[in-house]
């Protein structure tokens, strides 16, 4: 099981060539070689291991461990990196806080990995969820109620019991005070109930989506006796009591943080942990500076890189280390959707408010140029919400999503029903003047003249944009971009903020024009309304940054969820991408169907990756004869 870490273009055709078929069903998702569980979101079908949102599940009740791990992975050795991706109030650059289940406060990433939840997911079907604190699940008749019978094994971190007490307060207490991204998710869950010491009923309100009770099944169970004595709604530098698999070991605010696994864990033997959460240590270093980040991976001092600069990719990796193989370079597919990367627009400001404007600065980023002269071509220009799945919108709509659009015909434009809309693909001179001309005439449009070298507005004021962000390494992607704006007689600029001030200002939406990343999971569930939804649009700190309020897109999201099979779900996506996409709420960035990686060589890893996920933390272990030749063992 110990897979020799080097650059295989030929696992990458493999993955990438399975991760291209349609999502149609789990089975085709997943390939799957055996016959799937059934029912497994039937309502009134007695108590069952696992969950899914279309019904079908992958492994049996007695399964052993996931497919995707190597259940005799060694255990032990540290692992250093840099969160790739994090989530609620959750900061890749600082932290001062380790609530990370409330907007206030910056959290480090993985504090998630503290926790333990009612069922956890398997990365190799799209949606299913398996039985981690919860043996059993059944579901009432109605499918209103979902009653969970608990593993009196589960025992918090000081050793005192976790029971249905504590399910009912966490959820409820979430539910209440939690982050908008949880909050706003689970209103439809009226009550938890506690029925027996280790048995829980959770009822929903019926007009809860199929998705919802997964989405709460996922969630933290955090420890009543802790937060009866502590609020919850303030941030800490205490670590909260909790139960999971790592609890916060050594740290230096805004420097580093260690997890240390928990050797005791109580469900470290269960099927669904069997194989993961192998390193003794896992280590986030911080580094307000991109470049500063690569130069401590560069000498050692942090043992894994995700890269997401091209540049480095293509120039930098060429120090004495790699040279020796060391380190070495990899690449692993990306079966998820690549979700919506790109230079999103504040639509509550009043010069954002007509979609002609925010066309119009879709025509002064020259992508092209961009990919030949900053990237190295090596992205694909985004153009969905739902790119690379088979969610994503392509040419006219077909008689199955128009039927989903035509009745709110009158409250959309033309462009809907036509060739889904594609960004405009530039002469790659950097200065496509035919492009610029589109723009003017869209601004012209719009209200706004020209005044020597200024645009200006309906309100007589020159259109001004600032581009926010926080990293240094964005300012060389963004200034070409600006430079362009600048010929249009927009007075745009780069602002670098610190990381908190970034995330404050976004979590209060104070600011023009932001660049971010979101990735959506195969099976949409209901985080697609902080994304999207109206009322995430006037609620601080949703991922609905742009502002985005549509009671069509609303309605067209509400067809999505409730969808009662995958082709359904799908058909209703590609219906509220095309919706989504003439609205022209973003500039569009780029993508790309790989992770891109650099190791020192001291790992072992499964020999394929599951589809959904690239949980490297959780996956991966030492191999300790490849870290002891590199001076890195113990």
């Amino acid at each position: 099981m110990n897979a020799v870490i080097s650059p295989s273009r030929r696992r990458l055709l493999k993955l990438t060539g399975a991760a291209g078929l349609a999502a149609l069903s789990p089975g085709l998702a997943t390939g799957l070689a055996s016959p799937v569980w059934a029912a497994a979101s039937a309502a009134g079908t007695g108590p069952r291991h696992g969950l899914s949102v279309f019904g079908e599940l992958k492994y049996a009740p007695d399964f052993k461990h996931f497919d995707y791990v190597n259940p005799e992975a060694p255990k032990g050795g540290k692992f250093i990196f840099q969160a790739p991706s994090w989530a609620y109030n959750q900061n890749a650059r600082t932290f001062n806080s380790f609530n990370s289940f409330i907007l206030k406060g910056d959290a480090p990433p993985r504090m998630e990995l503290c926790y333990d939840t009612l069922m956890v997911r398997a990365w190799d079907e799209p949606d299913a969820m398996y039985g981690l604190l919860a043996e059993t699940v059944e579901i009432s008749e109605d499918g209103n109620t979902y009653t969970f019978d608990l593993r009196p094994e589960a025992r918090f971190h000081d050793g005192s019991k976790l029971t249905a007490e504590d399910v009912a307060f966490s959820l409820m207490l979430l539910k209440a005070d939690g982050h908008p991204q949880i909050s706003q998710n689970i209103q439809e869950l009226k009550d938890a109930e506690v029925l027996e010491e280790y048995r829980v009923a959770l009822h929903f309100s019926g007009k809860q989506t199929r998705q919802l009770p997964l989405v709460v099944a996922g969630l933290p169970i955090l420890s009543k006796r802790y937060y009866t004595a502590y609020d919850f709604k303030q941030s800490t530098l205490t670590a909260p009591l909790s139960s999971g698999p790592y609890k916060v070991g050594d740290y230096a605010v805004g420097r580093y943080v260690e997890y240390n696994r928990v050797a005791d864990y109580w469900g470290k033997d269960l099927p669904v942990v069997v194989g993961q959460r192998n390193f003794d240590i896992l280590r986030i270093d911080f580094y307000r500076d991109y470049q500063v980040g690569f130069e401590a991976f560069k000498k050692g001092e942090v043992t894994y890189r995700e890269e997401f600069s091209s540049k480095i990719w293509a120039t930098e990796y060429n120090f004495p280390a790699v040279e020796d193989q060391r380190v070495i370079r990899d690449e692993f597919p990306d079966g998820r959707p690549s979700g919506a990367q790109g230079w999103f627009i504040n639509t509550r400001l009043e010069k954002f408010k007509d979609p002609r404007v925010r066309r119009a600065l879709s025509y002064a980023f020259d992508f092209e140029w961009s990919n030949k002269n900053l990237f190295y071509d090596l992205y694909q220009r985004t153009q969905s919400f739902f790119e690379n799945s088979d969610m994503k919108a392509e040419g006219a709509p077909p008689p199955d999503e128009l039927a989903l659009l035509e009745p709110y015909r009158d409250q959309l434009p033309e462009s809907v029903f036509e060739t889904a809309y594609v960004q405009p693909v530039s002469d790659g001179s950097g200065f496509d003047r035919s492009l610029l001309r589109e723009a003017s005439k869209l601004l012209s449009e719009a209200g706004y003249k020209r005044d020597g070298s200024a645009l200006i507005g309906p309100d007589g004021n020159q259109l001004k944009i600032e581009f926010l962000n926080n990293s240094q390494a964005f300012e060389r992607i963004t200034n070409p971009f600006i430079k362009n704006l600048g010929r249009l007689g927009i007075d745009a600029s780069f602002r670098l903020v610190d990381p908190a001030q970034y995330q404050s200002r976004l979590n209060d939406y104070d600011f023009d024009v932001c660049s971010r990343r979101y990735s959506l999971s195969p099976t949409l569930s209901e985080t697609i309304r902080t994304s999207w939804g109206s009322k995430a649009a006037a609620t601080p700190g949703t991922y609905n940054i742009a502002g985005i309020s549509d009671p069509v897109i609303d309605a067209l999201m509400d067809k999505a969820l409730g969808a009662e099979t995958r082709q359904q779900m799908v058909v209703a996506a590609r219906a509220l991408d095309r919706v989504l996409r003439s609205g022209h709420y973003w500039v569009p960035q780029w993508n790309k169907p790989i992770h891109t990686v650099a190791i020192w060589d001291m790992f072992g890893f499964p020999a394929e990756p599951p589809r959904y996920a690239f949980p490297i933390e959780d996956l991966w272990w030492i191999d300790q004869e490849k870290a002891e030749k590199l001076g890195k063992a113990g």
